[in-house]
């Protein structure tokens, strides 16, 4: 069976990259949280969601309209819901059912729906939509919801069911559902496929005509409408659940996606033959090692560790003897821990740091004592503490929350958001399948990304560390980018949970670490020691030279149709045409309806007030310019139909909807193609010597993508791809581990290198991992080629550099990827380098992508053109 997520992203293919992310309107842009960066992913999936809206508004067959976003834990799907709210309500929808299996996820997610001074609120200050304020509010049915509100319902599975059940005076009713279109978001989905799933357990088999079926009842009340389900776990192998969800899966972002795409940490299992105690010490130690890397970059991070058992009352014990053993902690306690470490391994690492910055063991025990002290812990072991602490829990990343470690048994497998969750220990060592997947999930759950950069061109939420440069200072954060898992040592425990951390997506099937090595010989060249390369900066566009409207705003004629309140009646079966309504056009400059009709509009929109317009326009004056002036709006001109008789006298009021609607279009324009920055044309100089450097490649396969990524070009598993340069002197590094792409590319060189070195003197390919970027002129994307040829010729009375950049392309991202190949024709031509250096001349180009199929149409003819 093809599932509906499946035949949109075929969709996506034949359509292009952008085709679902460029619907995303900015009454989800601006309106949520801006604290909270939309990701890829995130757009997609509300493109996605306006899409099949679309689809389904022009369906004849006109049922209520049921979607499920599949997506990883941690990947953001109460967001998504948050945009998706915005969506809906801007198509009419005012009242929204929010439901779940569990109370402490309800009161976790009416902090974020609700509460503005909450960490993780998700809406913006202000929600603004078509020229209107909006408030999210909490209402207990929708008989007295306003009209002009977000109106939600929180209530958990259970409760929804005995209340439609059992109605009660001011609570939900089956009314509520059949008066007014409704959307119905269901989180943790997969709670409500009882009836569906072809096995069941017996409590399944008693209750399976409640909950799954009050559902079903309630969405089928009115034909608008619409479910929302969110899980990340929805079952897919029961060919039940499969089928029931064949076309209602709109969006599928599994754990493997979302941790190849950067956005969780890396989980390293760690085995420690030792009593739970020791292994709970080792932890703290490798706790207070993150802490200090991230005070030493003066991150105000706290790092959690999570103890984890498998009955209350042993976690309950546990918690008494951690406390105690930490009153008598001191220096002589860890340095015999010290002494049975395994070298090299992630305790080894933190006790050389403290080493290595004079830091006494003694003082290491007393910060723990403080650290993990009894009012800095907390204990989740029961309904009662769950929903009493969850606010504590869900703000553990919090500055003013001082909580370091989390004693546990599974009160907290749902609902638990936490990022800063580093270490988990498990503190029994019994097997079991079930319990292996729960913990398996449970690792899922903590594995999402803390945030943090130390420089502004570092991504907030991806990790940055993959690729190493080989530096003490990276290796350091690499452990910030980590989650730990101690267990008992115990071999076929560890397979167990290994197989079930590979099959969730959360590790991959391979992972390696190669390392990438300049060939001493290169080092050794005039070209290594004394040469240079060039790039570009990322510079802050003042927009000083904006001034006025883009002609394409101005000279757009905009459209606004006044309602005719005409009304007709037509019998289902009959064939005549219904009446014709006669309307009339008139095209109108807006300003020529008043200052104050269009000042009026103005004050509605966020984006036209006046401290927001000079974002834009920092030669902007005043609003009267904004108004009166040909550059602003002097010449827009807007075409408004209507009867004749209201085109004669067109009423205040449609004067002010029609100017707020051009405002609007202009406003989201503005939006859309907004610069913040650019990319400088002058070009700086750094030493070769001190831009390549040797690195280790964190390699991951999970044996669906490019074969050939993380395998040495001499032991390719292509034969026409294989290629030994180790004795190729123009090859500066020691191995290629690229893609296919990348290996044809280094093949298609090493053919041309000996016409190459007739014509110039020296010849030098350079793989750059992560080594420079550059940054688009016209929008200051950044940009990392994967290659930089250099080439040196000796001309009558200068030497020439030119520095090449080279981007091989596979077919999938060609036109995704279309504005770098741009950047790259662009260099030739606009680059500039102060050329200080006596004797000495250098020149920056870019070719067209390399791309395998198209090479000898595209790149070849360039490359022949452009070198010779």
């Amino acid at each position: 069976m093809t599932m509906l997520h499946e035949k949109l992203t075929t969709y996506k293919e034949l359509m292009g990259a952008d085709v679902f992310s460029a619907l995303v309107g900015d009454h989800i842009i601006k309106n949520l949280n801006p604290r909270f960066e939309l990701r890829p992913y995130q757009f997609e999936a509300f493109g996605r969601f306006e899409f099949h809206l679309n689809q389904h508004v022009k369906n004849v067959d006109h049922s209520p309209l049921n979607v499920l976003y599949h997506m990883a834990t941690g990947s953001g799907k109460t967001l998504v819901m948050a945009g998706e709210i915005l969506t809906l309500y801007k198509r009419g929808y005012r009242n929204f059912l929010f439901f779940v299996n569990s109370s402490n996820i309800i009161k976790k997610t009416k902090e974020n729906f609700l509460n503005k001074a909450s960490s993780k609120y998700l809406f913006n200050e202000t929600i603004n939509i078509d020229g209107e304020n909006v408030n999210v509010r909490e209402v207990d049915n929708f008989a007295s919801a306003n009209p002009n509100d977000i109106n939600i319902v929180f209530t958990t599975i259970q409760n929804l069911h005995m209340t439609m059940t059992q109605p009660r005076e001011n609570s939900l009713s089956i009314e509520d559902f059949e008066d007014n279109k409704v959307v119905l978001i269901s989180d943790e989905a997969h709670h409500i496929n009882v009836e569906t799933k072809k096995k069941k357990t017996n409590d399944e088999l008693i209750a399976y005509t409640s909950w799954e079926n009050t559902i079903k009842s309630i969405f089928n009340a009115n034909s608008e409408n619409i479910m929302l389900e969110f899980t990340a776990t929805a079952e897919l192998t029961d060919p039940a659940i499969a089928a029931k969800y064949e076309d209602v899966i709109l969006f599928d972002y599994p754990l493997k996606e979302f941790r190849v795409d950067g956005y969780s940490k890396e989980v390293k299992v760690v085995q420690i033959d030792s009593d739970p105690l020791n292994r709970a010490l080792q932890a703290l130690i490798v706790s207070q090692y993150r802490r200090k890397i991230f005070e030493k970059h003066k991150l105000l991070i706290k790092p959690v560790v999570m103890f984890k058992s498998n009955r209350i009352a042993d976690s309950k014990q546990f918690h008494e003897t951690f406390i105690d053993t930490l009153r008598t902690l001191n220096g002589a306690t860890l340095e015999d821990i010290k002494k049975d470490v395994v070298v090299d391994g992630i305790v080894h690492k933190a006790f050389q740091y403290f080493e290595a910055n004079h830091i006494t063991l003694d003082s290491i025990a007393i910060e723990l004592q403080g650290d993990f002290g009894l009012e800095n812990t907390i204990e989740v072991n029961s309904k009662d503490s769950v929903e009493s602490q969850q606010l504590l829990l869900n703000s553990l990343e919090d500055s003013d929350n001082e909580i370091r470690a989390v004693f546990a048994v599974d009160k907290l497998n749902e609902g638990w958001d936490v990022l800063n969750l580093f270490d988990i220990v498990r503190l029994y060592d019994v097997r079991s399948p079930k319990e292996t997947v729960k913990e398996a999930q449970l690792i899922g759950r903590g594995a999402r990304y803390c945030p943090f950069r130390i420089d502004e061109e570092q991504p907030l939420f991806q990790r940055k560390y993959d690729i190493l440069d080989d530096t003490q200072e990276a290796h350091e954060l690499k452990v910030c980018e980590e989650l730990y898992y101690y267990s008992a040592h115990n071999p076929r425990y560890i397979q167990e949970l290994n197989q079930a951390l590979r099959e969730i997506g959360i590790t991959p099937q391979q992972s390696k670490e190669l390392p990438l090595k300049l060939k001493e010989k290169f080092k050794q060249t005039d070209f290594y020691q004394y040469g240079f390369v060039y790039t570009n900066k990322r510079v802050a566009y003042d927009r000083a030279d904006v001034v006025g409207l883009d002609s394409s705003l101005i000279d757009t004629t905009y459209n606004y149709t006044v309602k005719t309140g005409i009304s007709s009646e037509v019998a289902v079966f009959d064939t005549t045409k219904s009446a014709h309504i006669d309307l009339k056009t008139h095209k109108c400059y807006i300003k020529s309806f008043g200052k104050h009709i269009v000042r009026k509009a103005m004050s509605t929109i966020r984006e036209m007030h006046f401290d927001n317009l000079k974002k834009h326009f920092p030669n902007l004056s005043s609003v009267e310019e904004f108004i009166e002036s040909d550059n602003y709006l002097g010449r827009v001109v807007v075409r408004i139909s209507a009867k004749s008789e209201i085109i004669e006298v067109i009423p205040q009021i449609e004067k002010l909807n029609a100017v707020r609607s051009v405002l609007t279009a202009i406003a989201e324009k503005l939006e859309q193609e907004r610069i913040d920055y650019k990319g400088s044309k002058e070009f700086s100089q750094d030493f070769v010597k001190t831009v390549f450097k040797d690195k280790i490649l964190n390699i991951v396969n999970d044996g669906n993508g490019n074969q050939e990524f993380g395998i040495p070009q001499s032991s390719s598993l292509s034969p026409e791809l294989t290629l030994d340069l180790s004795n190729r002197d123009w090859f500066a590094f020691n191995e290629n581990f690229g893609t296919a792409e990348e290996k044809h590319l280094v093949k298609y060189v090493d053919e041309m290198i000996t016409d190459l070195q007739k014509k110039y003197d020296d010849v030098y390919l350079l793989r750059n991992e992560r080594h420079l970027r550059i940054y688009s002129f016209d929008d200051g994307r950044p940009f990392e080629p994967d290659f930089v040829l250099f080439l040196n010729k000796k001309e009558t009375d200068v030497q020439v550099t030119y520095q090449v950049f080279i981007e091989p392309k596979g077919d999938h991202l060609l036109e995704k990827d279309e504005w770098k190949q741009k950047f790259l024709l662009q260099l030739k031509s606009e680059h500039k380098i102060d050329q200080v250096w006596k004797g000495k001349q250098f020149v920056v180009w870019g070719l067209p992508f390399y791309n395998k199929k198209l090479a000898q149409k595209v790149f070849e003819p360039a490359f022949q053109l452009e070198l010779f």
